[in-house]
Formats: structure tokens, C-alpha cells, sequence
């Protein structure tokens, strides 16, 4: 009843036949321990020999099959979901990562949290806001809006309401979302793609996902694949939310831009050639893809909905899952040690799997069942991540046992695939998934739905419902309504069919080549040579330009044109794209100094060009108006020289972020990320918005208005040098 296992948890599994795909899979592991020392004891001091069951657990759902182990791995992670609560009521990340942290709460609340423990799930998401909004955890230069994931509290919030009924708490989380909805349709929405922009959700360290030459501003004008998939569903639950609270006006506005969304990433990210979705689109001024695979990204596509039936199934079959599960991210960024490049999230995995089930993958559900028991087996707690090629968290460049959304994961593998349970609006639904691998029968009792407590049987495989009773007696659907009170008792019988046949792409691991650095000179692009290249293919304006085995290429150019360089290896797979170098010529770019038209700073900063500088905070020039005069009429990008030394570039929470108007009609937001701390003598450009302009006289305004508040809601500062109009086209 307390089980204990060592780290060779695999001796323990039951006298009985377990078939081999199983087996096989589960102990890839006995092929590591002979290739490779894993989990030795003394190494390290979260490292131990043994678990054993120290925690009472009884007032949350028991777990029994005919499989020891994935019991025992069950009760691990109930008694680790205890550990991580705090004694405010909120949740630990991990034994290492005290406090709340938007993102971690909401994944793990979405995947089992919102119905475990809903007190402490509200306690936490609440703890996340501020002003009405949802807090964005510090990221990159500054957090918001270089970073805009903070959405997937939305959904979050969205479980919690459908696990509890609470209307309260629906009202207060409907206003939270709606305010920041609001603010991202101003600070991070391109409406020439339908996106939003932002950084990778939760892969918030930016070496390790994005190419080197990428600043803090690049990542904000880059728009990610899991992002979007969050910014889709934060608008599809803020429709069903106003639906729940009779606003007609609101269902009907977020379920359009839910449906903006969807199409921009299905336009943009689709790869048909490879059966699944891109990474990013990054670039500057002309944007273009990465054609690595992003799982979380990938999977929350296939889980909301995102991608249509056969896009689904293709994405689940197609995308590289390695023999430790799915990385991050695929290829490998040369270079760069585990952390998000070349690692497994077990929280990650957990969302495969659901996208899994959805699609019918018996194979892929199996081998994401393996890849989260393994690791929690062999390590004894459910760890933060671990390396993608050797299966170990030794390796890692942080870690942290106890994680939140690592043992919440673990825990929906049981309730939401094995079991299927659904928290939907008005009912609790089950589409349970049994791999015939684990036939058998399970039990889970002391399951709380609302007012109900549910003892569920059930046997059998497959995902198909051959019987589904309550309390004795054969029911037409296999759901139960929340009206329902006390306990009961759910029987399931599964049909044991045969699912289809089902495939998942099992690559070895594999690391792009380095990317390129490009430069212009005397009408030459010229770049390094990269060690295993075998061709480069140049990109203007992102577009195809030319391919070659040379470093070099002439460029004729009578217009602005921006140039990139990509080296192919001899297996045909691209680097990252070379930082775009723009070939200007003169007449089509103006700067304007700002000292010329506001009061100049008295800052003895260094490196700016003209007189001077102005600056621009929360009580100082809150409007900066530049008068400007266009030649000829067309498309043209408007950026400006900055500078913030108010934090570094990989934390805190004081991006500064304008609106910019061209002639009182709003144009974009002007993002200014932290380029360092106390750094005010480091220069750098801030995003370009992309206007169109008749010949003539424009006013062009940059303002701070109510919905340019960063997170940290004091300081929202930067010294700006100077206005740099360049006409693309």
C-alpha cells in the first residue's frame, strides 16, 4: 500500500506479462544504466536511493492497477503535490523555485491542479495579478511585452471555474482577462499576420531557443507558435466565459480575434513538407520561419483545436521525438548546454500526451506514458527536465526536483488520459484512453467533482466505451451532471478493439551547424564560412535570393533591402537565419533628432548622435511630438535609437513601451527592452512599425498611454536619440 522502489524501479513491476512495446519503452532505461551512470547515489545531494509513501494522501483521489509501478509513480507525485503547496496557501514551483510564477501555476492548474486543489489554484493565479491584469513573469529585457505568454493564466482561470462552478470567481477572472486581452491587441497584435508577437512560451531563456544575434526587441517582434496557440485560447475562453455571463457583444468580439489568430497560425506556421508547424517567425523588417519543431507549441495546437483533424494527426506522427521523449525543441542549437535546447519537460510531454489521445496515437500516448514514469521512477521525484540524449537531469544547467507542473503532468496521465476525465461546462465527461500494452483493470476512488465524490472502475482497453454506469445502472452518455451529490460509483468497460495503426517519427538527436554572420561592404555581402556547411542560401527580403558554396555574393540594389544567409549541411538541415543586414541607400532613410523637438536630457550618458538626447518617463515627456516630411509617397518603417539601462537583459520587469500615432490615428506600440544594468551609454534600435504615408507633411506622436504599463508599474523609462524613417517599398 506504500510502495517503495529503488532506482532500479523497473524490478518491481508485477509477475504478469506486460507486452513488449511497453516494456521496451519503459526500459530504455536498463540500456542507459549499462551505456551510462544514472542517478548514482552521492553524486549529488537531491539524489537518494530509495522513496517511501511519508505523506498522508488520503483526501485526494486513490489510484490502483494492475501495474505496481505506475502506482507507486501515482502516489510519488500526490504526496510531491502536497510538498508544493506554500503556507500561504499558494503553490511552490519547486524544491528550488519558491514563489508563484504565472506561467508554471497556470500549466500545472490546467493539467490537473484546477480540480485537486482549486483554493490553492485561485490563491495562486490571484497572486499574479496586478491593476486588474495578469502579471507577466520577468523574461527577457524586461518582461512585458518582449514576453507575452502570461495569457495561459486564462485558461488556467477557465479550469478552475469549470472544476468549482464558482460565478464569483468566473466574474473576477473575466475582467482580468479582458483587461489584458485589451492591452495585448495595443502592445503585441501584427495585424499583417494575424499573430501576436512575443517570446516562446515558458522557453524564456533566449540562447537557448533563439540564434545569438537576437535582442531583446528582435524577440518581441518575433511571434512564436506556442504563444499564439496561448493568445488563440486565452480568446476562446474569454468568449466562453461572456457566453457563461450573458455578454453576447464580448462572446462575439474575442471569438473573432480567437478566429484571427487561428488563421494566422495556420497561414504562417503550417509546413505541409514536414507535416507539422514552424517555430517562429523572426527577422526584422521582413519576417520569416524557423522551420524547427516546438512541442509544447505543437501540442497545445493539437489539444485546443488550433489544427484541423488531419493537420492534427500529421502533426502527433511527424514531429522528431527522440528515445527519451519530445525535446523542446528539434534540431539542437549548437552550443548551448541542456536547459530548453536539447532537453525533455516532463510538463511538456504530459501536453503530448493529451494531444495524443485526441488524435488517436495509441503508440505516441504509449511512449509519452514511458517518458514521464521513467525519469520520476529512476530519480525518484518528478524533476524539472533532463537532457534529450542521455535521458539524465545530470547534465541540465539547473534543475529542481518537486516540480509543480512536472508532477501535475504525471497526474493527468491518469485522470485525463487513462481515465479521460473532462471537466466541460454543465457536465464531467470521460473518453478514456488505454493503450492495450496496459490493459487491465484500474480503479480511481475519492475522485471529487463539485458536490459529488465518484469511485470509477474500469477495464479493459482502447478508447471506445462498450458500458458506462452510475451507481448500477447503464447510462445513454458517458458523463454525469454536476447537479450530482455525495457519493457514487462509475463503472467503464471498454471495448478492447484494436485502435488504427499509429506512427511516431523516432529520430537520434541532431544539432543544426552554426549560424552565419553577414556583413555589407563595397556592394559585397560576405559571411564566416561554418564548419560542415555544404551550400548557404541567401535571403532578401526574406525571400530566396540565391544559392551558393561561396562566402561572398555582389548585391545590386536600388531600393532598402534586407539580407540574410543560412549555411545547409550535408543532411540538408538549415541553421538559423544570419542577422539581416540592411542595404540602405541614403535617400530612402532620414533621422530626425529628438533634442529638436522636446527639452534635452541632462544625463552624462555617452555614444549618441547629434546634440543630445531626450527622455521619456512616467512624469517626463509623456508626449513627444516629431513633425516629419515624406518625399515620395509609400511603405515606411519607423524606429527609434534608445537606450534603458534600468535592468539586464534577461530579467526584471522594466521594458519601457510607447504608443506610437502617425497624424492622432494609432499606428503600433514602440518597445524599448533593458539593455543592461545602469547601461545608459549602450545605444540600440527599438522594433520598427510599418506604416503607409502620402507625400507630404505628417505628424508623428509617441505617447505613453494607459495601456502601455509594464509590470512594474513605477518605472517605465528610456532615453531616446533619435527618429529613423526608412522607406521600404
Amino acid at each position: 500500500e506504500k510502495p517503495i522502489f529503488s532506482s532500479k524501479a523497473y524490478s518491481i513491476f508485477p509477475n504478469r506479462v506486460v507486452q513488449d512495446r511497453f516494456e521496451a519503452t519503459i526500459l530504455s532505461a536498463s540500456e542507459m544504466s549499462s551505456n551510462y551512470k544514472s542517478n548514482v547515489v552521492g553524486e549529488k545531494n537531491d539524489i537518494v536511493s530509495h522513496w517511501k509513501m511519508a505523506k498522508d494522501i488520503a483526501a485526494f483521489p486513490q489510484y490502483k492497477s494492475d501495474y505496481l509501478i505506475s502506482d507507486a509513480i501515482y502516489h510519488l507525485a500526490t504526496e510531491e503535490m502536497i510538498n508544493a503547496v506554500e503556507p500561504d496557501s499558494t503553490f511552490r514551483t519547486g524544491i528550488k523555485w519558491p514563489g508563484v510564477w504565472t506561467r508554471d501555476i497556470s500549466y500545472s492548474i490546467i493539467l490537473s491542479m484546477a480540480y485537486l486543489q482549486p483554493k490553492v489554484a485561485i490563491n495562486s493565479l490571484l497572486r499574479k495579478v496586478q491593476y486588474q491584469r495578469i502579471i507577466q513573469d520577468t523574461g527577457t529585457g524586461g518582461a512585458y511585452p518582449a514576453s507575452t505568454d502570461r495569457m495561459i493564466w486564462a485558461t488556467a482561470a477557465w479550469e478552475v471555474y469549470k472544476a468549482t462552478g464558482d460565478v464569483d470567481w468566473l466574474k473576477n477572472a473575466f475582467q482580468i482577462v479582458q483587461n489584458s486581452v485589451e492591452d495585448d491587441l495595443k502592445n503585441a497584435f501584427d495585424p499583417s499576420t494575424g499573430l501576436m508577437r512575443g517570446e516562446s512560451s515558458f522557453l524564456d531563456w533566449r540562447e537557448q531557443t533563439y540564434p545569438r544575434w537576437m535582442q531583446p526587441v528582435d524577440i518581441y517582434e518575433s511571434e512564436n507558435l506556442g504563444t499564439n496557440a496561448v493568445h488563440y485560447q486565452a480568446n476562446i475562453v474569454l468568449s466562453k466565459m461572456a457566453k457563461v455571463l450573458n455578454l453576447p457583444e464580448s462572446m462575439h468580439k474575442y471569438e473573432h480575434i480567437a478566429a484571427t489568430i487561428k488563421a494566422g497560425i495556420n497561414t504562417h506556421f503550417w509546413m505541409a513538407d514536414q507535416g507539422y508547424y514552424g517555430q517562429y517567425l523572426y527577422g526584422r523588417n521582413f519576417k520569416i520561419r524557423s522551420p524547427r519543431s516546438e512541442a509544447l507549441g505543437e501540442a497545445l495546437c493539437v489539444w485546443f483545436g488550433i489544427a484541423d483533424k488531419q493537420k492534427a494527426q500529421s502533426i502527433i506522427a511527424n514531429v522528431p521525438v527522440m528515445d527519451y521523449g519530445i525535446s523542446c525543441i528539434y534540431p539542437q542549437i549548437p552550443n548551448i548546454e541542456p536547459y530548453h535546447n536539447n532537453a525533455v519537460w516532463p510538463f511538456v510531454q504530459s501536453y503530448w500526451a493529451l494531444a495524443s489521445a485526441k488524435v488517436g496515437n495509441e503508440q505516441s500516448v504509449l511512449e509519452s506514458i514511458a517518458a514521464i514514469y521513467r525519469p520520476a521512477a529512476f530519480f525518484l521525484t518528478n524533476k524539472e527536465n533532463f537532457v534529450a540524449a542521455t535521458g539524465d537531469f545530470a547534465g541540465t544547467v539547473v534543475n529542481s526536483s518537486n516540480m509543480l507542473w512536472s508532477l501535475s503532468g504525471n497526474l493527468s496521465l491518469v485522470h485525463k488520459v487513462l481515465f479521460g476525465i473532462e471537466f466541460q461546462t454543465d457536465s464531467l465527461a470521460f473518453h478514456p484512453f488505454i493503450p492495450k500494452a496496459l490493459a487491465g483493470s484500474r480503479s480511481l476512488t475519492n475522485f471529487k467533482c463539485r458536490n459529488a465524490i465518484l469511485d470509477i472502475e474500469m477495464s479493459g482497453f482502447g478508447n471506445k466505451i462498450k458500458s458506462f454506469s452510475l451507481d448500477g445502472k447503464l447510462a445513454k452518455s458517458a458523463a454525469i451532471s454536476y447537479k450530482l451529490k455525495g457519493l457514487h460509483k462509475i463503472k467503464i468497460v471498454l471495448s478492447s478493439t484494436e485502435m488504427p495503426s499509429s506512427k511516431v517519427n523516432k529520430v537520434s538527436n541532431y544539432t543544426t551547424i552554426e549560424t552565419p554572420i553577414a556583413n555589407y561592404s563595397n556592394e559585397t555581402l560576405t559571411w564566416s564560412a561554418i564548419d560542415g556547411a555544404k551550400k548557404y542560401q541567401i535571403l532578401r527580403n526574406g525571400k530566396v535570393h540565391k544559392t551558393t558554396i561561396q562566402t561572398s555574393c555582389v548585391i545590386n540594389s536600388d531600393y532598402y533591402a534586407e539580407y540574410q544567409v543560412i549555411a545547409i549541411d550535408a543532411n540538408n538541415v538549415s541553421s538559423f537565419a544570419s542577422e539581416p543586414v540592411a542595404v540602405i541607400i541614403p535617400r530612402f532613410e532620414k533621422t530626425y533628432q529628438l533634442e529638436n523637438f522636446t527639452s534635452k536630457a541632462v544625463y552624462d550618458y555617452k555614444g549618441y548622435l547629434g546634440d543630445g538626447f531626450v527622455e521619456i518617463s512616467k512624469t517626463v515627456n509623456q508626449k513627444v511630438i516629431i513633425p516629419i516630411d515624406i518625399s515620395k509617397t509609400g511603405t515606411f518603417a519607423i524606429s527609434f535609437r534608445y537606450a534603458n539601462g534600468n535592468g539586464p537583459i534577461n530579467t526584471e520587469n522594466k521594458c519601457a513601451i510607447r504608443t506610437l500615432k502617425s497624424d492622432e490615428k494609432f499606428a503600433g506600440t514602440i518597445v524599448l527592452p533593458q539593455r543592461g544594468v545602469n547601461e545608459w551609454s549602450i545605444w540600440g534600435m527599438t522594433n520598427s512599425v510599418q506604416i503607409n504615408l502620402t507625400k507630404g507633411r505628417h505628424i508623428l506622436s509617441l505617447t505613453l498611454e494607459s495601456t502601455n504599463e509594464n509590470m512594474n508599474g513605477d518605472i517605465n523609462q528610456a532615453m531616446i536619440d533619435a527618429l529613423i524613417i526608412k522607406q521600404l517599398r
